[in-house]
């Protein structure tokens, strides 16, 4: 079992400031067991439907004879099976004093939860839950949280083959199950053909036109997919920054499959030495940082961008919050250096500060404003923004 505390920190603080918290991830990255968890240290009274369990399915097919009467907190898993609940809540949280709040759990974006979003616009804060990160498993089980991924049940299975195992059929009930589920009707066949070719594709620039033409579809199909499953939360895209200088910028978007030990099933890698061996390895390496660092100094989407010129000079990850620009270059080496590519982004995006994230062991300075360091340090060498 790994403790996870910041999350359930994180989800008190939130629900003593809202009514409604939308808890969401994608499909096994622990959100129940995170809320019973949580459920657990309260004393308040506790009320828990699962939309997909049949009889609670039953107990809301009157949802607010069922909800009204309810005090504490109260649960609703699977809210995307139940979209008529969303009206409901909204009355229920505009009420004075408001008797109960709410924790609803889905397995989509908030904008593929549409209902949400036309319903309880300004009563709803939704929070990302991912797999397990740096800061739950340890710095020294870094490796095996980049092979494995940090799905709970493929990270902490006996043995790789056990992990690799749970993942194969994760990639499969998600396909010919969930995904329907979440109303998107594309063949489990179709989206799994797509699902790989984009592993193949993790880390590089968007190029609509060059997967039409693999897939033998149109443009406006492959991107479609690749919309439907960003907002499954199963694949990240980061967005291109602009800056007005005398430079052609690249304006499409990243592509990463968000879960390293996905990527790693989808490229038919079980073990660490098949990954070491592959072409894809540096790229995998890289998507993988850029979560850690993500998650770790605690930024939303919006504000995570990468950052690259025609002519060649790039930044794997640009930070802007506020006035703050932090750049970040990912590197898996031990002994990483500047290049020119890193002057440019520093003096360009007039960064506050530009550290490579490596693979080796110690933190030191590589010039002004540039620093290396390594992952299995970077919850005590990066402070949270």
């Amino acid at each position: 079992m790994i403790n996870r505390e910041n999350e359930l920190a994180e989800l008190d603080g939130l629900l003593k400031r809202h009514r409604i918290v939308g808890l969401i991830g994608a499909r096994q990255v622990g959100k129940s067991t995170l809320v019973k968890e949580y459920l657990k240290s309260v004393s308040t009274p506790r009320h828990m439907y699962d939309m997909e369990n049949p009889d609670d399915q039953a107990r809301m097919s009157e949802p607010m004879l069922a909800l009204k009467g309810l005090k504490g907190i109260v649960v609703i898993d699977e809210i995307q099976r139940a979209p008529d609940l969303f009206p409901v809540l909204r009355v229920l949280a505009d009420r004075k004093p408001g008797p109960a709040r709410f924790i609803i759990l889905g397995s989509a974006s908030p904008e593929l939860l549409k209902q949400s979003s036309e319903s309880l616009a300004g009563r709803i804060f939704y929070h990302e839950l991912d797999g397990f990160s740096l800061d739950e498993v340890g710095g020294k089980n870094v490796d095996k949280r980049w092979v494995r991924g940090g799905l709970p049940q493929a990270y902490l299975a006996r043995s790789h083959r056990e992990s690799f195992e749970y993942r194969a059929g994760y990639i499969r009930t998600f396909l010919e199950r969930d995904l329907p589920q979440l109303g998107i009707n594309v063949s489990a066949s179709t989206m799994r053909r797509f699902w790989i070719m984009l592993a193949h594709y993790h880390a590089q620039t968007w190029n609509s036109c060059e997967l039409a033409r693999s897939f033998g579809v149109a443009d406006s199909t492959v991107r479609s997919y690749l919309d439907q499953l960003t907002s499954a939360l199963v694949v990240r895209q980061l967005q291109p920054w602009h800056e007005n200088i005398r430079k052609r910028q690249v304006k499409a978007p990243k592509v990463y499959v968000a879960d390293s030990g996905i990527l790693h099933s989808l490229l038919n890698l079980p073990e660490k030495a098949d990954l070491e061996s592959h072409p894809k390895c540096g790229a995998s390496w890289e998507g993988f940082v850029i979560g850690q660092i993500i998650h770790h100094l605690g930024v939303r989407s919006e504000e995570c961008h990468f950052w690259a010129t025609h002519a060649g000079a790039e930044l794997d990850l640009l930070v802007v919050r506020g006035r703050k620009r932090l750049g970040f270059e990912i590197k898996r080496t031990t002994s990483p250096k500047i290049t020119p590519s890193m002057r440019h982004a520093l003096e360009d995006l007039k960064l506050s500060h530009l550290d490579v994230i490596h693979a080796g062991e110690h933190t030191f300075p590589l010039g002004p404003r540039i620093r290396a360091v390594p992952l299995q340090n970077l919850l005590e060498d990066i402070s949270p923004l």
